[in-house]
């Protein structure tokens, strides 16, 4: 019998059915498209030992005029700068107590410490360090009282709890990024209040790890505000810690979503970020903002979403700029270029995006242009387009001068217009989303494959845990699951780096399996065909053998191996009913691979399907195109 070729057409289409299908892809996991074909993705190795507190939202990467590679991490907890594999808390300082507005309060056979600071404005998981302490006379001493402590609970608005730990514990930074301090139990002795030289220092308050949603009574987490505080009545009683930054030079600016602006001085890794408003000569420096970006073209300190001049309250659609080459001065005069823009359509300004051209802004219901005009205007704005959608600030990224962004329910792109992305896999994927955790998107490129992630909670988790991927070389899409909160591309990086939900940073398309344990785990991936029959399904077909073409090029395993899998069933909508598997490994390494010549089978249905699944260490697979041989079969 003829041998028939099995060749699909690449990306996935889940807006029909596998049957309607016929003649490409239908499912998959940790599998990518190139030049047609399908193939496993790279692997991930760990960047360093060490993990960071937090999950981790935000990440930027540059290099020094001295060589050093400085990579920005924000998270729900902190911001770090990595260097080296290691973490620097430059984390910003909200407030310095006077000497001896802190004391300490302990019990017998606890470790729990009570704090005692007037309004201190602390929050549940924030972080303060003490220093001036003397021993409260047993077993905490002033070197247990003096250091960086992690808030407990907050016991009202001018007392909190802390959990007393040995002195240099791994409790800053601890497997799997988790605050596990080890505890010190205080004694009979320990009744002094230490002293009257505590200081504290109060780093800026924590952010949430997960949006909360509710009204009234029980609304926004427990303890993040004082007893008999009032809840916020709204929709979204508390937004995601959420981080925006971007070099000034060799120094850093970095932005909470919603709120301060910090200026980290490149020069010491060992300083913390500060207040913008605290440089040297300083004028009306915005203290809120939505996102900062520094224009690459101009040189000027763009805040969205700022309070007016003369002002503290944030006007989330309001747009100011500094002078040019001047982070300090944003006070406008007929001297310098510093100003402020006002968007005239939607509520608030949710992200914007910087191209080599000009800096895209979208607000909750419309997209406009911000361009460099020069004096005396500095900046122009025109509204691109309306009744359009983002799901998240981080859900849209700068291809060149492309703009790729998930909507509500939508993909877009904009390349001088807005357009809808025709997806394949659009219902698959907004059917089966967590709306209430929508902030958490994020969107990532890897151009090494033309490729733009969105990485999405499904319906049943609050955490990221799956991706969709638009290709947009070959425009196709596909998709997978992995659970990371944060992505940068390749660049000042040799690879792509990203951030795990365990703590840890990982370098990706490194080797071909999963860092994440020591020693490294295999990465299940496997890609399923939609269902083809012969004519038009009147006959029933009998397969006999099938001719594998795959490749293993580059596995380091001494033996790797995929399995190819055949389905029959004789009904659309019917069950598989026989399935006939064969493992093909590769048997010799020569210029041209040699593998299983054919795998013997037996199956008959109306309608087949095949499936390629691999789970094996040190090994990567494409497919090429199979053949089968496959008769008309009559019915019995």
């Amino acid at each position: 019998m003829p041998l028939t070729k099995l060749q699909f057409q690449p990306g996935i289409n889940r807006e029909s059915t596998s049957y309607s299908n016929e003649g490409g892809w239908y499912d998959m996991d940790k599998v990518r498209f190139r030049m047609g074909y399908p193939e496993k993705i790279g692997g991930w190795t760990k960047l360093g030992i060490k993990s960071f507190l937090g999950s981790c939202r935000a990440l930027h990467s540059w290099r020094t005029i001295a060589l050093n590679n400085y990579l920005g991490v924000g998270t729900s907890d902190k911001y770090y700068i990595e260097e080296g594999q290691g973490y620097y808390d430059i984390t910003p300082i909200r407030e310095t107590t006077s000497a001896g507005d802190v004391t300490f309060a302990a019990s017998d056979g606890s470790s729990t410490i009570t704090v005692t600071d007037t309004n201190h404005g602390a929050v549940s998981g924030d972080f303060v360090t003490f220093s001036g302490a003397v021993s409260l006379g047993g077993l905490i001493t002033a070197n247990v009282l003096n250091q960086e402590y992690k808030i407990n609970s907050i016991v009202g608005s001018n007392s909190y709890t802390i959990i007393a730990r040995e002195v240099n514990s791994v409790a800053d930074i601890t497997v799997d990024g988790v605050y596990t301090p080890v505890a010190v139990t205080a004694n009979s002795s320990d009744s002094g209040n230490g002293g009257s030289s505590v200081v504290g220092a109060y780093q800026i308050n924590t952010g949430l790890d997960t949006s909360v949603y509710g009204n009234g009574w029980g609304a926004g987490t427990w303890s993040r505000g004082a007893w008999n505080s009032g809840a916020v009545i709204d929709t979204l009683t508390d937004t995601l810690r959420l981080w925006s930054h971007d070099n000034f030079g060799e120094d850093l600016i970095i932005n909470v979503y919603n709120g301060g602006i910090y200026y980290w001085d490149g020069s010491s890794l060992t300083t913390r970020a500060v207040p913008l408003s605290s440089l040297a000569g300083a004028s009306n420096t915005p203290t809120v903002a939505a996102k900062v970006i520094v224009s690459d073209v101009d040189r000027h300190v763009i805040a969205f979403g700022a309070n007016p001049l003369g002002s503290s309250v944030q006007d989330p659609l309001l747009i100011r700029f500094s002078d040019q080459e001047n982070a300090a001065d944003w006070t406008p005069s007929t001297t310098n270029t510093a100003g402020d823009l006002l968007i005239g359509s939607g509520s608030r300004i949710v992200t914007a995006i910087e191209t080599r051209q000009q800096i895209l802004i979208f607000t909750d219901t419309s997209l406009h242009v911000m361009q460099y005009l020069g004096p005396p205007f500095t900046f122009g704005i025109n509204m691109i387009s309306e009744n359009v959608t983002i799901a998240s600030p981080n859900s849209a990224i700068a291809i060149e001068d492309n703009v790729f962004w998930m909507g509500n329910n939508e993909f877009y792109n904009y390349g001088g217009a807005v357009q809808k992305l025709p997806c394949t896999v659009r219902d698959y994927v907004f059917s089966d989303f967590n709306q209430n955790q929508s902030e958490k998107v994020f969107a990532a490129s890897n151009t090494s494959f033309s490729e733009v992630w969105w990485y999405y909670p499904s319906a049943n988790s609050e955490n990221v845990d799956r991706y969709v991927v638009y290709n947009y070389q070959q425009n196709i899409w596909y998709y997978g699951t992995l659970a990371r909160s944060a992505w940068m591309d390749r660049g000042v990086e040799q690879n792509p780096i990203a951030a795990g939900l365990d703590g840890y940073l990982y370098t990706h398309e490194n080797g071909f399996d999963d860092g994440s344990q020591n020693p490294a785990t295999a990465i299940s991936a496997y890609i399923e065909s939609s269902q083809f029959d012969i004519g038009d399904g009147n006959n029933f077909s009998f397969v006999s053998r099938i001719i594998p073409d795959v490749t293993f090029r580059d596995s380091t395993a001494s033996s790797p191996s995929v399995t190819f899998t055949m389905k029959a069933r004789n009904f659309p909508g019917g069950n598989y009913l026989q399935e006939d598997d064969s493992i093909i490994t590769k048997t010799a390494t020569v210029p041209v691979e040699q593998f299983t010549n054919q795998a013997n089978i037996r199956l008959r249905g109306r309608s087949m399907a095949l499936r390629v699944d691999s789970n094996g260490t040190g090994m990567t697979w494409r497919l090429g195109s199979p053949r089968m041989d496959v008769r008309q079969d009559g019915r019995r």
